[in-house]
């Protein structure tokens, strides 16, 4: 006892100071936050206070006629029963700039879907705006709950200029419920970006180019069919980190597409050989063989059906029937020596793209559409069953940067908030990765310099292959 004596006010001491500095972290971490964050700490301390009582209220919660250990111990032979104990789950909160994420364990009887058939009763009493509860592992969910909309609030992205660990990640944005979504682009041979104009796709497209700019493993080469120089158009800040750029003269998109397929089919030619697999995403993209972007932006002009018996409309019809013919060629055969297609329309109808090419793009995202037909062009039949869904519903001026996909792996379809990337952010990137560009086709030959490996094609009937370089 005089031990316990002496060392009693010591110890209070020290539960004092750690006292002190949790709640001083706790200060301290409030006012460095944001304004969303610091409403959503106040809103995680409501949540873990009210938690037994919401429990009990919503049915989430067990009871156990079994008495426990001490219970058994404590009682007495002729005493009463033990009463019964009413088990709640233990819960874990987090909050964000959105909302609260809330880690809760199962209980008999008390699961996943009891968890989701509460979810708008814990909606309500944690005034949120919707509430999602998804698996996490054997015996826990998470509970999503989100105070303001992500899909209504406008975010940003400044590049950093540094190479992501792995180039066949796009990260798109956040969903409704601001878990982040990303899309593998691995063994993907095409993507297509749907929406009316001013509704996103060029900011989306703008983040995809800046955020694998740094790396060089990868190479751009861009068309857009509504300008006719780079610089009247949307790509002008991003030109610099594209080794060949088009507008929309169809003899030029023409030239430029028959050389994109003398690559393909150089590549083709020769992967076995040098890279010693049949596909390029078994080793990756390097500096020597990159991952080629190719971009055709207001892909309808390349692509549009002239009619008419004159001599001009005539050759014009045979070129845009031969540019989808090449195009249909990177899309189909390009997937795996490391060519990619991304198709941007403001429709993904039939007539703006052929459909043997765009229901061969296994990813197709869509921002605002003015009509049902256009987002069933974009992203299949099946976003009719899902009309909360639809592209549709994004005309509101708060939805731009709103995109539409269907996730591998989800049920339905998910809304995406895109983040905006300023034109100085664009400028500033391909500024400092400028150096990085180079033709595909002069680092295949580098690379079988440096192999020691022979181009099949070199004594071919058609010659060597031309270079991609701009001018």
């Amino acid at each position: 006892m005089e031990a316990v004596t002496d060392y009693g006010p010591d110890a209070v001491l020290v539960a004092t100071v750690l006292v002190s500095v949790t709640l001083l972290l706790a200060v301290v971490r409030y006012v460095r936050a944001d304004r969303g964050t610091r409403a959503s700490m106040r809103q995680a301390l409501l949540v873990r206070w009210g938690w037994v009582r919401l429990a009990r209220m919503a049915g989430l919660t067990v009871t156990d006629k079994a008495p426990g250990l001490l219970a058994q111990i404590n009682a007495q032979k002729d005493g009463p029963a033990p009463a019964p104990r009413v088990l709640t789950p233990k819960i874990k909160v987090k909050p964000d700039r959105f909302g609260v994420i809330v880690r809760a364990r199962t209980l008999p009887q008390v699961g996943l879907e009891e968890y989701q058939k509460a979810a708008r009763f814990l909606a309500d009493a944690w005034r949120c705006t919707r509430v999602s509860v998804l698996p996490d592992g054997p015996g826990r969910v998470v509970i999503r709950g989100v105070r303001s909309d992500p899909l209504t609030t406008p975010t940003e992205h400044r590049p950093t200029g540094r190479p992501l660990e792995e180039v066949s990640r796009w990260e798109l944005g956040v969903d409704e419920y601001a878990a982040p979504v990303c899309v593998s682009l691995a063994n993907v041979p095409g993507v297509t970006v749907a929406g009316t104009p001013g509704a996103g796709k060029t900011s989306a497209v703008n983040k995809f180019v800046c955020d694998l700019a740094p790396s060089a493993a990868v190479q751009f080469v861009g068309f857009d069919g509504k300008v006719s120089r780079a610089e009247e158009g949307d790509y002008a800040d991003l030109v610099k980190r594209m080794f060949a750029f088009c507008g929309d003269d169809l003899d030029e998109a023409n030239a430029l597409f028959k050389r994109l397929v003398e690559l393909r089919r150089r590549r083709s030619s020769m992967i076995r050989d040098v890279l010693g697999v049949k596909n390029m995403w078994h080793v990756g993209p390097s500096r020597l063989w990159p991952l080629t972007v190719v971009l055709i932006d207001e892909a309808h002009t390349f692509f549009r059906e002239y009619k008419g018996g004159d001599a001009e409309t005539k050759r014009l019809a045979a070129l845009t029937a031969e540019n989808a013919r090449l195009v249909e060629d990177l899309v189909k055969k390009g997937r795996s020596v490391g060519i990619l297609t991304i198709l941007i329309s403001q429709k993904t109808t039939g007539d703006a793209i052929p459909t043997f090419i765009r229901d061969v793009c296994p990813v197709g995202l869509s921002f605002a559409q003015k009509t049902v037909e256009a987002a069933v062009a974009a992203l299949g039949d099946d976003i009719r069953n899902w009309p909360d869904a639809s592209p549709v519903t994004l005309q509101d001026p708060a939805y731009v940067g709103v995109a539409v996909m269907a996730m591998q792996g989800r049920p339905g379809f998910t809304r995406i908030r895109t983040p905006y990337v300023s034109d100085a952010d664009a400028a500033r990137i391909a500024e400092v990765t400028s150096h990085l560009t180079a033709d595909p086709d002069l680092c295949l030959d580098a690379l079988l310099d440096t192999t020691g490996h022979t181009d099949p094609d070199d004594d071919g009937p058609d010659g060597p292959a031309v270079s991609l370089a701009k001018p």
